[in-house]
């Protein structure tokens, strides 16, 4: 690789200060329709540059990204509420700045290991970017105007693919956090005000583990404790019952601790091939699942499909509302 020529720094630096001219410009004279201001702009800036290094350092040693998605909405939604576009443009100048410039890094990874020039893998970076951003962009408006009560489900045909939910995610989004605001759900004026001290409990858990390492030196696996890992996997595990925590701990924690513990050998041969043997094994079985019952529309019902198995769960929890088989609050 030293046989190649290197890219410039002035390079990243013409890239960076154009773009960021060019969404100071969108957000002075298009504020109406972007709703940030400027120092939105270089607040999420200054986010992205802080916050760059260290999740790249946790994604090179742990392959799991950290994403700043709700952190940013979260800000923004304190320091600017009612606004759910300025929610939405903060968020992408925040938390997509600091994913594309990890996947910037891990191209780069790749290439250097298949020994392809670095002036050539920026090149092509750049020049991707700029194809992918406008073809989605042109297609987007294109489906926006050609596609009749396009992202409604109500307006829309039975079983027509028009439904959006991604967008609708995003959507969503920006009405919590923008809209609503942080401060009527996790501020004096919501019900969850005691979920904010999970920022500080997160900041002090590594401290804790560092304390650790150096009360016990001699336990060589406290240092393998990593926090971010452990509170991240929970945002991978897949949006169903509670019985994916219950495998996920079992499986994950305790049957790695017990090899770690007694069989060390196993655990460092074999703890990579059974981890790409579990994605592998949802894999298979999520074709099997879909050819053999998802196209034929069926279902199957067992202890762990049939809910949380609490029946008050669909209770409301403002006070004075009457609804049959729930308690008054």
């Amino acid at each position: 690789m030293r046989r190649y020529e290197d890219i410039p720094h002035w390079w990243f630096y013409l890239m960076l200060v154009v773009t960021l001219v060019v969404s100071l410009v969108l957000c002075t004279f298009l504020k109406d329709q972007v709703q940030m201001p400027w120092w939105g702009l270089l607040f999420a800036g200054a986010m992205a540059f802080v916050f760059t290094l260290p999740i790249s350092i946790i994604t090179a040693t742990t392959n799991q990204t950290p994403g700043l998605n709700i952190i940013t909405e979260y800000v923004m939604g304190i320091i600017y509420p009612g606004r759910p576009i300025a929610n939405v443009c903060f968020k992408v100048y925040g938390y997509m700045s600091v994913a594309q410039a990890v996947s910037f890094l891990n191209d780069f990874k790749l290439g250097h290991y298949m020994k392809i020039p670095p002036r050539s893998m920026f090149l092509v970076q750049f020049i991707g970017t700029v194809l992918a951003g406008t073809i989605n962009l042109a297609v987007a408006w294109w489906l926006l105007n050609s596609i009749e009560n396009i992202c409604q489900d109500e307006l829309l045909p039975p079983d027509s693919p028009w439904t959006c939910p991604g967008d609708r995610v995003f959507f969503d989004a920006s009405v919590i956090w923008g809209l609503v605001g942080p401060k009527r759900i996790f501020g004096s004026q919501g019900n969850y005000p005691a979920m904010n001290w999970f920022f500080v409990g997160g900041a002090l858990g590594p401290v804790l583990v560092w304390l650790l390492h150096k009360a016990f030196p001699k336990q060589s696996w406290i240092p393998l404790i990593n926090l971010p890992v452990l509170l991240g996997a929970t945002g991978m595990m897949p949006p169903a019952t509670a019985v994916n925590y219950n495998s996920w701990i079992i499986v994950g924690t305790i049957f790695n601790f017990f090899i770690f513990r007694y069989r060390k050998q196993w655990w460092q041969r074999y703890n990579y091939i059974l981890s790409a043997a579990m994605d592998a094994g949802v894999a298979f079985m999520a074709v099997i699942l879909y050819f053999s019952v998802g196209m034929e529309d069926k279902g199957l019902s067992w202890w762990g499909t049939e809910g949380e198995h609490c029946d008050l769960a669909t209770c409301p929890t403002a006070k004075g509302i009457l609804v049959d088989g729930c308690p008054v609050n």
